[in-house]
């Protein structure tokens, strides 16, 4: 936490979440546009942002483009704040919410192609560190055993690139033939398109027929897992991509996807997953 609170105290680094926080997925021209700093300097503010975790950096092409990430936020709120009473650290907690907030950018179109290529600037973009193994985490990953613990769902399919995925939530069961497993490369990476949003789903996870009618009429999306091991710990990167701009489920999994990757960490690093937040 020392290097998350360390890189935020700095009021130039702060600007520059604030800037990816509205428009996700920018280069270092973009990041430097407008602001009173050199382009050495913003480079140097980057790479401590990026040293805490808050940033995340991929290629797209010969450019890199600069994401978001906000899990080492989320880990304070958590892990840590939890133990305090909460109340006194309301502003952590608001910035905690703020830098997962939905950026859309109505300019820019999703174009990120399958297969392991770098996400676009529509798209979610999350890493975290878990003290596991590469094999312990792929069957968190994959497993029904673990799946069920802190998703509440479960997979059925042979984990074969281009296999079918049949979905099981809440006694809801998603079959859709574009429901496909798009790589499987075991404990190392995963990919794998969304789920369709049927009515069955929707009655079982308490959505509106208003809602699931619009996120079934957007484009599907895909997740891709990267795992990555660093001594004692496993560097997971998820990116969750293919969206159009401004749709809906890019801002509802934008919710989701911390709490639900902060649960999977504790139920793999504890053996219990984080309780369900109070109604």
């Amino acid at each position: 936490m020392d290097e998350v609170f360390k890189a935020l105290a700095d009021p130039s680094r702060r600007a520059l979440l604030d800037r990816l926080n509205a428009r996700n997925g920018q280069t270092l021209r973009e990041l430097c546009a407008g602001l009173d700093m050199t382009r050495q300097s913003v480079s140097k503010h980057l790479a401590v942002l990026e040293d805490a975790g808050l940033v995340t950096a991929v290629r797209h092409g010969r450019e890199k483009l600069h994401h978001l990430n906000a899990e080492p936020i989320n880990a304070v709120a958590e892990r840590w704040i939890r133990q305090y009473d909460r109340e006194r650290v309301r502003a952590l907690a608001d910035l905690k919410r703020a830098l997962e907030e939905p950026a859309v950018d109505a300019d820019t179109p999703a174009t990120a192609p399958p297969g392991g290529a770098a996400p676009g600037p529509d798209a979610f973009v999350y890493t975290t560190h878990i003290r596991t193994t590469p094999e312990r985490l792929w069957e968190a990953l994959t497993s029904p055993a673990f799946t069920r613990r802190y998703w509440g769902l479960a997979f059925e399919t042979d984990w074969n690139a281009g296999s079918p995925m049949l979905w099981e939530q809440n006694g809801a069961r998603i079959d859709d033939p574009a429901q496909v497993v798009l790589e499987a490369d075991p404990f190392r990476r995963l990919a794998y398109t969304w789920h369709t949003f049927t009515p069955e789903w929707a009655a079982a996870v308490g959505v509106s027929e208003e809602l699931r009618a619009r996120l079934a009429d957007e484009r599907r999306s895909r997740v891709a897992f990267t795992l990555e091991p660093q001594g004692e710990t496993v560097r997971l990167t998820v990116v969750h991509d293919g969206w159009e701009p401004g749709a809906t489920g890019l801002g509802m999994i934008r919710e989701g996807w911390p709490a639900l990757l902060s649960s999977l960490k504790t139920l793999l690093e504890t053996g219990e997953p984080l309780p369900e937040p109070a109604a």
